[in-house]
């Protein structure tokens, strides 16, 4: 049986970024620079997370989670755990999700919108990793 890491650990974390530095190319990533913040709500345990992404001329610099004070980032999304985590199974894509209401976005709605399929990429980089999921809290 693979071993699976938990969805967001510090391991999942690492992981996720060395496959994001491994994976995708400065080309891949249109030599994208941003921030983005995804902040998970009804996280298994009851709180709140902050996933940070620093990305630099289409590499990511940076992958951090927070729980409490997060970084400022030029992009802010919010949705629920379980939201994110079909996401990070690649089960939906995130500009659906946003054009559905199941996740709201702070910051410019038309470069995010433009940027959705490096996003999508990231995500399908995401959803190769052995992954345990737990059931959000509503």
């Amino acid at each position: 049986m693979e071993h699976k890491l938990e969805y967001l650990s510090p391991e999942w974390i690492a992981e996720a970024h060395r496959r994001l530095r491994a994976d995708l190319s400065p080309e891949k990533m249109k030599h994208l620079t941003s921030s983005m913040l995804t902040v998970y709500t009804g996280c298994p345990d009851g709180g709140e997370r902050a996933l940070y992404y620093r990305v630099q001329d289409g590499v990511v610099e940076e992958l951090s989670l927070s729980e409490g004070e997060a970084p400022a980032a030029e992009f802010t999304i919010v949705a629920d755990y379980d939201t994110f985590a079909r996401i990070s199974r690649a089960e939906l894509k995130a500009r659906a999700a946003l054009m559905s209401g199941k996740m709201t976005l702070k910051g410019n709605l038309v470069k995010a919108l433009k940027l959705a399929p490096v996003v999508d990429r990231l995500n399908e980089v995401l959803s190769t990793i052995p992954t345990e999921y737990k059931a959000g809290k509503p």
